[in-house]
Protein backbone atom coordinates (compact mmCIF):
# COMPACT_ATOMS: atom_id res chain seq x y z
CA UNK A 1 0.00 0.00 0.00
CA UNK A 2 1.29 3.47 -0.91
CA UNK A 3 1.31 6.04 1.90
CA UNK A 4 1.21 9.77 1.25
CA UNK A 5 2.74 12.01 3.93
CA UNK A 6 2.01 15.59 3.01
CA UNK A 7 2.17 19.01 4.63
CA UNK A 8 0.36 22.02 3.25
CA UNK A 9 1.12 25.76 3.58
CA UNK A 10 -0.24 29.05 2.34
CA UNK A 11 2.03 30.89 -0.09
CA UNK A 12 3.25 34.45 0.32
CA UNK A 13 5.00 36.76 -2.13
CA UNK A 14 5.71 36.05 -5.80
CA UNK A 15 9.17 34.41 -5.84
CA UNK A 16 7.59 31.05 -6.77
CA UNK A 17 6.04 32.38 -10.00
CA UNK A 18 9.17 31.90 -12.14
CA UNK A 19 8.74 28.10 -12.29
CA UNK A 20 6.86 26.67 -15.30
CA UNK A 21 3.18 25.91 -14.71
CA UNK A 22 0.96 23.02 -15.83
CA UNK A 23 -2.84 23.37 -15.90
CA UNK A 24 -4.75 20.81 -13.80
CA UNK A 25 -8.44 20.01 -13.92
CA UNK A 26 -9.75 17.55 -11.37
CA UNK A 27 -13.01 16.31 -9.98
CA UNK A 28 -14.29 13.93 -7.36
CA UNK A 29 -16.37 10.84 -8.03
CA UNK A 30 -16.51 10.27 -4.26
CA UNK A 31 -15.70 12.69 -1.42
CA UNK A 32 -16.61 10.46 1.50
CA UNK A 33 -14.62 11.20 4.68
CA UNK A 34 -13.19 7.65 4.70
CA UNK A 35 -12.10 7.76 1.04
CA UNK A 36 -11.93 10.04 -1.97
CA UNK A 37 -11.85 9.03 -5.62
CA UNK A 38 -10.39 11.69 -7.89
CA UNK A 39 -10.04 12.08 -11.65
CA UNK A 40 -7.30 14.46 -12.77
CA UNK A 41 -6.00 15.80 -16.05
CA UNK A 42 -2.54 17.32 -15.65
CA UNK A 43 -1.33 18.82 -18.91
CA UNK A 44 -1.43 15.92 -21.39
CA UNK A 45 -1.65 13.16 -18.75
CA UNK A 46 -4.56 11.82 -16.73
CA UNK A 47 -4.91 9.84 -13.51
CA UNK A 48 -7.45 8.09 -11.32
CA UNK A 49 -6.54 8.41 -7.63
CA UNK A 50 -8.02 6.78 -4.55
CA UNK A 51 -7.07 8.21 -1.15
CA UNK A 52 -7.90 6.86 2.29
CA UNK A 53 -8.78 8.83 5.40
CA UNK A 54 -6.03 11.01 6.85
CA UNK A 55 -4.39 9.93 10.09
CA UNK A 56 -2.18 12.80 11.15
CA UNK A 57 -0.35 13.84 7.98
CA UNK A 58 -0.52 10.36 6.42
CA UNK A 59 -3.04 8.47 4.32
CA UNK A 60 -3.19 5.61 1.86
CA UNK A 61 -2.92 6.70 -1.77
CA UNK A 62 -3.28 4.71 -4.98
CA UNK A 63 -2.80 6.48 -8.32
CA UNK A 64 -3.18 5.01 -11.81
CA UNK A 65 -2.61 6.58 -15.24
CA UNK A 66 -5.68 6.53 -17.48
CA UNK A 67 -6.28 7.76 -21.05
CA UNK A 68 -6.99 11.50 -21.24
CA UNK A 69 -10.17 10.89 -23.25
CA UNK A 70 -11.49 8.64 -20.45
CA UNK A 71 -10.60 11.31 -17.87
CA UNK A 72 -12.53 13.95 -19.84
CA UNK A 73 -15.62 11.71 -19.83
CA UNK A 74 -15.18 10.88 -16.13
CA UNK A 75 -14.92 14.59 -15.25
CA UNK A 76 -18.47 15.03 -16.57
CA UNK A 77 -19.61 12.51 -13.92
CA UNK A 78 -17.83 14.30 -11.08
CA UNK A 79 -19.43 16.47 -8.45
CA UNK A 80 -19.23 20.15 -9.36
CA UNK A 81 -17.48 22.50 -9.36
CA UNK A 82 -14.27 21.00 -10.69
CA UNK A 83 -10.95 22.09 -9.17
CA UNK A 84 -8.88 24.06 -11.67
CA UNK A 85 -5.37 25.23 -10.92
CA UNK A 86 -1.90 25.86 -12.23
CA UNK A 87 0.75 23.70 -10.57
CA UNK A 88 4.40 24.59 -10.35
CA UNK A 89 7.00 22.10 -9.09
CA UNK A 90 9.92 23.76 -7.34
CA UNK A 91 13.01 21.98 -6.01
CA UNK A 92 14.21 23.47 -2.71
CA UNK A 93 16.78 21.97 -0.32
CA UNK A 94 16.33 18.44 -1.67
CA UNK A 95 12.51 18.38 -1.71
CA UNK A 96 9.98 19.10 -4.44
CA UNK A 97 7.38 21.69 -3.47
CA UNK A 98 4.14 21.72 -5.45
CA UNK A 99 2.62 25.20 -5.60
CA UNK A 100 -1.03 25.31 -6.67
CA UNK A 101 -2.46 28.60 -7.89
CA UNK A 102 -6.20 28.05 -8.05
CA UNK A 103 -8.49 29.59 -10.65
CA UNK A 104 -12.25 29.53 -11.18
CA UNK A 105 -14.27 29.24 -7.95
CA UNK A 106 -11.05 29.03 -5.89
CA UNK A 107 -9.27 31.99 -7.52
CA UNK A 108 -7.06 33.91 -5.11
CA UNK A 109 -5.92 30.83 -3.20
CA UNK A 110 -2.28 29.71 -3.51
CA UNK A 111 -1.12 26.65 -1.55
CA UNK A 112 2.22 24.82 -1.38
CA UNK A 113 2.51 21.13 -0.55
CA UNK A 114 5.52 19.01 0.29
CA UNK A 115 5.52 15.20 0.37
CA UNK A 116 7.80 13.74 3.02
CA UNK A 117 9.30 10.30 3.68
CA UNK A 118 8.21 10.43 7.36
CA UNK A 119 5.94 12.62 9.49
CA UNK A 120 8.85 13.75 11.66
CA UNK A 121 11.07 14.63 8.67
CA UNK A 122 12.90 17.95 9.03
CA UNK A 123 12.88 20.23 5.98
CA UNK A 124 13.84 23.77 5.03
CA UNK A 125 10.99 26.07 3.95
CA UNK A 126 11.44 28.46 1.04
CA UNK A 127 10.95 32.19 1.74
CA UNK A 128 7.54 32.12 0.01
CA UNK A 129 6.06 29.50 2.38
CA UNK A 130 3.72 30.99 4.95
CA UNK A 131 1.24 29.64 7.50
CA UNK A 132 0.82 25.87 7.75
CA UNK A 133 -2.72 24.63 6.96
CA UNK A 134 -2.08 20.86 6.94
CA UNK A 135 -4.75 20.19 9.56
CA UNK A 136 -7.30 22.69 8.25
CA UNK A 137 -9.76 20.57 6.24
CA UNK A 138 -11.02 23.63 4.33
CA UNK A 139 -7.82 23.47 2.25
CA UNK A 140 -8.27 19.84 1.13
CA UNK A 141 -8.95 19.90 -2.61
CA UNK A 142 -11.97 17.63 -2.08
CA UNK A 143 -13.43 20.24 0.30
CA UNK A 144 -12.55 23.15 -2.01
CA UNK A 145 -14.80 21.42 -4.53
CA UNK A 146 -17.61 21.33 -1.97
CA UNK A 147 -17.09 24.82 -0.51
CA UNK A 148 -14.92 26.90 -2.90
CA UNK A 149 -12.58 29.58 -1.59
CA UNK A 150 -14.69 32.37 -3.10
CA UNK A 151 -17.57 31.37 -0.78
CA UNK A 152 -15.57 31.57 2.44
CA UNK A 153 -16.48 34.35 4.85
CA UNK A 154 -13.33 36.35 5.28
Amino acid sequence: MAIEIERKFLVIGDAWRSAPAVFYSQGYLNRDKARTVRVRIAGDEAFLTIKGQSVGMSRAEFEYPIPVWDARDLLTLCEQPLIEKYRRKILHAGFVWEVDEFVGDNAGLVVAEIELPAEDCVFDKPEWVGEEVTNDARYFNSNLSRLPFNQWHK
